[in-house]
């Protein structure tokens, strides 16, 4: 049976190169870090060298980058630290975030620490950037704009550069989740009023288990995790030195191929969305149009007009691996709370799936995929 991965959203594969940087740091590069004898100092070195390369790539200083376990762990870091140190008293963010996001601003808004208002959406799920303007504006409270470079479910692009410059504009800080933008572009965040960002190093050819943050100069940051220190006393825990590694070799091939990835990409998209239009006039595309800039080449989530619980099984039974939104709770039988934000009451009973491609998709896998899906959608 043919085997597609179109799941590139919720994890990618690791690259070779990466694989060979990963094995040689657990046989040869075993010491730890915060040892004070040559093994450690070796472990040490590699690991702010790569803390190093990995600001380069991004335009910051090296001190601005603090190694996290995920994604997950650096939002909640930024997030209980503007409101615990830095006097935020207030939270605009939207409700089609990751529920990384999501909860904790949730949580701390439930415990009466913050205050919490979300920007308005277009019929698409793009953020309205004249209701943003309109929240910053309304009073001077110390506020936190939280909002993902690119969702992770329908694949729209924040316009960040525009949001941060209205951050500034009106002094407000500016995060943002960066976990399915970094490595799908060059992001130089020198020039860039964003504050804080976060990345994760699986959903660019990485390890999983390993990400990082990035923290604008002059923001205090204090420990979400104590112990002995580590991470210039943010983020305590031995470094995982192999991870660490990994990671920034996955950046740098990354970043190094991604015109030749992109236009790669967008070609296996464009046939893709060809090839399910020819199926059927009433499959549509949650989110922006396939086309659009504000559309991430990698990421495509298509409305069947059917009710079928058993599709995504079916295509797994016949080597497809898709998703329906968020691997963190693919599991759960719960309608996407995106799709919820964005779609009329009458879709959301409709079956919609999330297919993400990589620079190893091809057409041949397109074809074979669109057969099953004929095959699934007409089986009456």
């Amino acid at each position: 049976m043919k085997q597609v991965y179109f799941d590139h959203a919720a994890t990618t594969y690791m690259y070779d190169e990466v694989v060979d940087v990963m094995m040689d740091a657990m046989k040869e590069n075993y010491g730890n870090p915060s040892s004070i004898h040559q093994f450690g100092r070796k472990a040490k070195v590699s690991v702010e060298k790569a803390r190093k390369n990995i600001a380069t790539l991004l335009g910051v200083s090296s001190n601005e980058i603090v190694f996290t376990s995920s994604g997950t762990e650096g939002n909640n870091l930024i997030l209980n630290n503007a409101v615990h140190n830095l006097g935020v008293k207030r939270i605009i963010t939207s409700k089609i975030e990751h529920h990384a996001v999501l909860n904790v601003v949730e949580k701390l808004s439930a415990e009466n620490e913050v205050a919490v208002n979300y920007v308005a959406l277009d019929e698409s799920g793009m953020i309205d950037l004249k209701d943003l303007e309109r929240l910053l504006s309304v009073n001077d409270e110390v506020t936190l704009v939280s909002l993902m470079m690119v969702n992770n479910e329908i694949g729209n692009i924040l316009p960040y550069a525009r949001v941060a410059g209205l951050c500034e504009n009106h002094n407000a800080l500016f995060h943002t989740d960066a976990v399915q933008a970094i490595g799908q572009y060059s992001i130089d965040l020198k020039n860039s009023s964003i504050d804080f960002l976060v990345a994760s190093a699986h959903k660019f050819h990485g390890p999983k288990g390993v990400g990082f943050v990035y923290l604008k100069k002059n923001q205090i940051v204090k420990p979400m995790i104590l112990g002995g220190g580590q991470e210039r006393g943010v983020r305590s825990s031995t470094e995982n030195v192999s991870g660490i590694l990994g990671m920034e070799k996955a950046l740098t091939l990354s970043l190094g191929k991604i015109e030749g990835r992109t236009n790669h990409i967008i070609e296996v998209k464009k046939y893709f969305y060809e090839k399910l239009s020819s199926l059927s006039s009433k499959i549509k595309i949650n989110g922006d149009a396939p086309d659009s800039e504000f559309s991430i080449p990698k990421i495509l989530n298509v409305r069947f007009p059917l009710q079928d619980k058993m599709l995504l099984f079916n295509l797994d039974l016949r080597g497809v691996a898709v998703s329906s939104g968020s691997a963190c709770q693919s599991g759960g039988s719960k309608v996407s709370h995106v799709l919820k934000e964005i779609l009329p009451e009458e879709e959301l009973n409709k079956t919609s799936i999330r297919f993400s491609f990589s620079e190893r998709s091809s057409k041949a896998e397109v074809d074979y995929v669109i057969s099953v899906i004929y095959s699934l959608i007409n089986k009456d």
